[in-house]
């Protein structure tokens, strides 16, 4: 499963429910891209979510 390497965002589980109260299984998948990163002076290529991205928590890669 994809997995955000800042904040370790990930797939969850859960139901959906109909108006009967029906429960059937779903996903919530986190909105993980992969993308070339500074650190340490070193450009590397993490898996990060797009919520980390937009929030300035690392610095890409030009």
């Amino acid at each position: 499963m994809a997995k955000c390497q800042i904040c370790s965002k990930e797939t969850r589980f859960g139901n959906t429910r109909s108006h009967a109260m029906n429960a059937n299984s779903r996903t919530w998948k986190a909105n993980i891209r992969k993308v070339r990163v500074v650190e340490n002076g070193a450009s590397k290529t993490i898996s990060i979510c797009t919520r980390c991205l937009r929030s300035g928590k690392v610095t890409r890669a030009v």
